[in-house]
């Protein structure tokens, strides 16, 4: 009995230290970790809520890109970290693909991290070059059907955002678009530029610039609802498609296991963030829409996206390079 008294007396210190160092969070830096390379879309958003983060903790919010295996690798790292509230990962549309499309993931998206807040969304656009005659999404999947096989699509490669995002399309439409993939979204953009692909789905900043200049035609941007940065396009479900969303997200995630005080902390400061005035337009400035979800949100919605990419990747059979 005295080592049970003893055992027991141990676990309620423990307790009682990891609560009081959650009420006193944070007291050192916290390690934002990146699971891209700096430049891209992730590391631009995840920069941009560092800085506001930062000042609401009092602590330094520090950017560690950890990039490869499609994002698998930060991952990874986030995963097995200590679950103090000191590692942060700024997770993606990425995790939830990943999840079938790598087979066996060395971590559980869901079961091994708590979600924060989903940030924000970054949807793609569905561009044409000019002498493909379709003038919307209903147009594209006409044609389509009339010419089966007989469509191509860019997209910046195999297993690639772009590229699932258009398998969801072909299997909601019933069309059969035959796939070119490409090393990047930038080459892939360039087919469609010079004529040599007829279409592609790609981040609506990277594109618009040619939409406006004419030399692409914008057919939906494909969030559930239109972008505030160009709110003329329609969205792919009100062209046709009901329920088709197919958007690049960011959001917080904290390793299985961090105190709930401190999830819920950072929930609080991160939604308020997304709120400001500066963020919000920034935000949209850069074709993303914000979103500053709870905690249960975030679970539910990354759970959907599981279940959805899962159905995508076995019906394509979407693979890695």
């Amino acid at each position: 009995m005295k080592v049970l008294g003893v055992a027991w007396g141990s676990a309620l210190a423990i307790l009682h230290g990891a609560d009081a160092d959650a009420q006193s969070y944070p007291t050192k830096p916290v390690r934002l970790i990146v699971p891209f390379v700096p430049g891209g879309g992730a590391d631009a958003s995840a920069r941009l809520f560092a800085a506001k983060l930062s000042e609401s903790l009092g602590q330094q919010v520090i950017i560690d890109n950890r990039g490869g295996a499609g994002g698998n690798i930060g991952a990874e790292l986030a995963s097995k970290a200590a679950p103090d509230g000191y590692t942060i990962l700024w997770g993606s549309a990425n995790l939830a693909m990943n999840a079938t499309l790598y087979g066996k993931l060395p971590f559980d998206p869901v079961k091994d991290f708590i979600a924060v807040s989903l940030l924000a969304k970054s949807p793609n656009v569905i561009v044409v070059h000019p002498s493909l005659a379709v003038k919307s999404v209903a147009e594209l999947i006409a044609l389509a059907k009339s010419a089966p096989g007989k469509i191509n699509y860019a997209s910046g490669g195999n297993g690639s955002t772009a590229h699932l995002a258009s398998e969801l399309f072909k299997t909601m439409a019933h069309v059969n678009l035959v796939h070119v993939p490409y090393k990047g979204s930038g080459p892939a953009v360039i087919a469609v530029l010079s004529g040599e692909a007829p279409l592609t789905m790609v981040p609506a900043l990277a594109v618009m610039p040619h939409v406006q200049s004419g030399r692409l035609r914008a057919l939906a941007i494909t969030s559930t609802q239109r972008s505030p940065t160009f709110p003329d396009l329609p969205t792919v479900a009100e062209s046709g498609l009901p329920g088709y969303e197919a958007a690049q997200w960011y959001g917080a995630m904290l390793p299985l296991g961090t105190p709930d005080r401190i999830a819920t902390r950072l929930n609080s400061d991160l939604v308020k963030i997304v709120q400001l005035p500066d963020i919000n337009a920034r935000l949209v400035a850069e074709a993303s829409i914000p979103i500053g979800s709870t905690r249960q949100q975030f679970a539910a919605y990354l759970q959907e996206e599981m279940t959805k990419w899962a159905q995508v990747v076995k019906f394509s059979g979407a693979r890695v390079d």
